[in-house]
């Protein structure tokens, strides 16, 4: 069954990802505070934020709704969005030559219905020298997000080797959108 479908994200990558498969959607960006709570874990924190997104958006019932929230983990530790270009030193520097988690939450509203799962990759940087921790800055591509890298663009080259979902790594891990969609009744590419 087809049905209307909303983006619950401002972010760029995710309706990037959806276009994709050839998707028609509407975006709507919901007014969530992202902030972590005291001593949350970082799946905890992703799945709870995903949650948050598709609820607060104002919807026809049989719309869909999908929302996602992401994080980088480090050894336990949310790694957030940098503030700025010094930020994003600090963190590029922390994952040099280190796996970390990156952590998705996906939700899927319909009918009432609400349908969640939490998608982790692993993600192993090369180790990184100054000059190209610089190079990366320089290329503005850490500012927004999570960990300060976008696997999608220049940052590729700083990514050693992965494990799991590449799409989960840049916000949105598609095989688990059809899944939860196909829960709620609804077929979003006919596999």
């Amino acid at each position: 069954m087809s049905a209307a479908i909303l983006l619950a994200s401002g972010s760029p990558r995710r309706r990037e990802l959806l276009e994709q498969l050839g998707l028609t959607f509407a975006v709507v960006a919901p007014d969530v505070d992202e902030s972590p709570l005291a001593e949350e874990m970082p799946v905890a924190y992703v799945a709870r934020v995903a949650i948050d997104k598709v609820n607060a958006v104002e919807a026809d019932p049989d719309a869909l709704v999908i929302a996602a929230d992401t994080t980088v983990d480090l050894d336990g530790t949310i790694i957030a969005k940098p503030v700025d270009l010094d930020d994003a030193r600090v963190i590029l520097r922390r994952l040099s030559g280190r796996t970390h988690a990156v952590h998705t939450g996906v939700a899927l509203r319909r009918n009432d219905r609400c349908v969640s799962a939490t998608v982790t990759s692993q993600v192993t940087f090369v180790t990184l020298s100054d000059a190209g921790v610089e190079w990366y800055v320089g290329t503005g591509e850490p500012l927004g997000k999570a960990g300060a890298y976008a696997i999608q663009g220049a940052g590729a080259v700083l990514v050693q080797s992965v494990e799991g979902s590449v799409t989960n790594i840049i916000g949105l891990p598609l095989p688990t959108v059809i899944q939860l969609a196909r829960q709620l009744d609804v077929s979003l590419l006919g596999v």
